[in-house]
């Protein structure tokens, strides 16, 4: 075969000789016929590169909606190939087609060297072998490589859409191989490599030109779809180096498969970290104490006090998920009843299950304000119940089910756990009274909040009259921001802290709720402040912290605006000179105010006093209910079995 191979290539190459008059440029014209010759493949090759690169934007969500489940997303994508006709083994053929002709022309080349005619000194050398001049070829070869994949990523339609990963090992093996290919074969063999990876640049364009990319892809929805699944790579990225060991990942693993080794799971809690327990903590108790149910406790944070809690309650069964395992979790999630206090359930990275579309997702309310100013417009749309702290709560949720044409939701009015457990904590300690009066400055970590606006004027205007001061950052600001707090801490080094205290540890809320007067810009903690204590907030009104721009079409006033003036005082960045004033004014009238928020207070919390027990029934509720639907629907088969 190898012969009849070397026969017939010699049988081309003689004419081109004969028409150039110089074996190396014979070379050149024959490897141009021979692309001429195996257009119609590298074109099929071409179509079946563009159907691989249409293909990519289904791919890719594919990736999305199966995130780090490789079983299935191995299972979609060859469906998908075998729908639309791709053949992954395709793009060989042009290598294998290269590779044949290389063993034919090996002995033409020898033949033509051996001849000892004029131009063929250097085309029978071996650089390993002879040295000297002949590692031209090498790098000759080498080069072109290098040029070709530089072209490549850039016209092939294929290559150019590969990460830099693929592209870099791409070019890497080809340039590899041009290179070891030219050290271990005559300098003639090398010289048709050379003009091949050239010539592969000219065919490419070519191919663009007869089998235009353009006319088959949707180059807008490609970008779209990548850009998707970049952000999802981006948002679970560990941020262990690869080259070490992340301590938590194994237990991640084991984790994750141990969760799935648990069938009939019917409550499932996700806590995004530690801090998250005190908002489910009511419900868990009452469901402990008054329901048999075991609770699955997934969560985000290693050291989440979970874990010490699940040691003195067996039923309660704690899992830790980082972040790139929680979205796999979540996907594939069968269980009856999921809660969570988390935003943007199904708008972006953290997906409901694939595996189960009955699944009741209950949102468990971690602040006791509007969902449309702070929140996202479509933050809370895919959830199927929404356990509100109040009233105004409830309204507003229906209100934006009308407006935005929602599917209507559950929106039982629990109340707040978290409150009642702040309460008798506050209780606890009544009548305490702190000598001197404490105020507190605890902002948010928004632009324009006062540490960044105006804490300098405040302090200036605050210091000197008899209280103490204390400052709280949001522990975001510290974290995001370290050098303006640093600087901060700098400037006022000097003054004792009797007089004035900066917080730096943030595993407690005793300052909030120990403090006389509460100051903030946007914050909510002042609500949780004034509804426990029963004493009055002041607020800076900076510029306010908006994430949906289209709250106004709900026609109704969000209550992170109008409880401002009814819990406390507002005034503006430009009357700080009246901020002892106010402050006075609060500390010398405590039962006016204390009444006053008491009535508010009753008017917009749910359920005092008894918010966990009222979260845990509905929840229970629903679990019960998930049960009976399904013992239903077991029935319901059986009789049309029996039928």
């Amino acid at each position: 075969m190898i012969e009849a191979l070397s026969g017939f290539f010699q049988a081309i190459m003689r004419p081109c000789y004969e028409i150039t008059g110089n074996w190396w440029l014979a070379i050149l014209l024959f490897t141009a016929i021979t692309k001429l010759v195996l257009l119609p493949l590298t074109l099929w090759a071409q179509r079946n590169s563009i159907t691989m690169v249409e293909l990519m934007p289904d791919l890719f969500r594919i990736k999305c909606s199966y995130f780090g489940d490789r079983e299935t997303i191995d299972e979609k994508q060859n469906e998908l190939y075998k729908e639309r006709g791709y053949h992954a083994l395709l793009s060989l053929v042009p290598l294998v087609v290269q590779i044949v002709i290389l063993m034919g022309l090996a002995d033409v080349i020898r033949g033509i060297a051996a001849s000892g005619e004029p131009g063929t000194e250097l085309m029978g050398l071996i650089p390993s072998e002879n040295g000297g001049i002949s590692w031209f070829a090498p790098v000759a070869a080498g080069l072109s490589a290098i040029a070709m994949g530089f072209a490549s990523n850039r016209i092939n339609p294929l290559q150019k859409e590969q990460s830099r990963a693929e592209k870099a090992t791409t070019n890497g093996l080809s340039i590899a191989l041009s290179i070891v290919l030219a050290v271990f074969v005559t300098c003639g063999m090398a010289w048709y490599w050379v003009c091949s990876n050239l010539l592969s640049i000219l065919v490419q364009v070519i191919c663009n030109i007869i089998i235009n990319p353009k006319k088959y892809v949707d180059y807008d929805d490609l970008e779209k779809s990548r850009a998707e699944y970049e952000a999802l790579e981006a948002a679970t990225k560990s941020e262990t180096p690869w080259y070490k060991p992340n301590p938590s990942a194994r237990r991640a693993k084991e984790d994750f498969k141990r969760f799935f080794r648990v069938d009939g799971k019917h409550l499932v809690f996700y806590s995004e970290g530690s801090g998250f327990y005190k908002y489910f903590k009511g419900a868990i108790e009452w469901l402990l104490a008054n329901t048999n149910l075991i609770i699955h406790y997934v969560t985000s944070d290693a050291n989440d006090q979970v874990f010490a809690l699940a040691e003195r309650e067996p039923r309660i069964f704690p899992y830790f998920a980082d972040q790139r395992r929680l979205i796999t979790l979540m996907m594939k999630m069968d269980a009856d009843v999921v809660v969570m206090s988390q935003d943007d359930l199904d708008n972006f990275y953290m997906k409901k299950s694939y595996v189960r579309k009955d699944i009741a997702y209950l949102y468990m309310c971690h602040h006791m304000t509007s969902f449309y100013l702070t929140g996202r417009k479509h933050a809370y749309d895919n959830y199927d119940a929404i356990l509100c702290v109040g009233q105004e709560q409830h309204d507003e949720l229906r209100l934006a089910e009308k407006v935005y044409g929602l599917p209507r939701k559950d929106l039982p009015l629990t109340g707040s756990g978290l409150l009642d457990d702040e309460i008798a904590a506050w209780t606890a300690r009544a009548g305490v009274k702190n000598d001197p009066p404490v105020v507190l400055i605890a902002p948010s970590w928004q632009k324009d909040n006062l540490l960044d606006l105006c804490i300098d004027d405040m302090l200036g205007a605050l210091l000197g009259r008899g209280w103490r001061v204390i400052v709280r950052p949001h522990p975001e600001y510290t974290k995001r921001y370290r050098p303006r707090w640093e600087a901060l801490l700098a400037r006022y080094a000097d003054v004792p802290e009797s007089e004035l205290y900066f917080e730096r540890d943030f595993s407690s809320n005793a300052t909030v709720f120990e403090s006389d007067v509460i100051i903030t810009d946007w914050s909510t903690v002042n609500f949780e402040f004034s509804f426990c204590t029963l004493k009055p907030s002041l607020f800076i009104n900076t510029p306010m912290k908006v994430n949906n721009p289209d709250y106004e079409g709900l026609g109704v006033t969000p209550t992170d605006i109008t409880l401002r003036d009814e819990i406390g005082r507002s005034f503006d960045v430009d009357e700080i000179d009246r901020l002892p004033e106010l402050v006075e004014e609060m500390l010398a009238n405590p039962e006016a105010w204390s009444e006053k928020i008491k009535a508010v207070r009753s008017r917009h919390i749910a359920n005092l006093g008894g918010g966990g027990a009222a979260a845990g029934e509905y929840i229970f509720g629903r679990v019960m209910a998930a049960q009976e639907a399904r013992e239903g629907a077991a029935g319901a088969g059986d009789e049309m079995d029996a039928v």
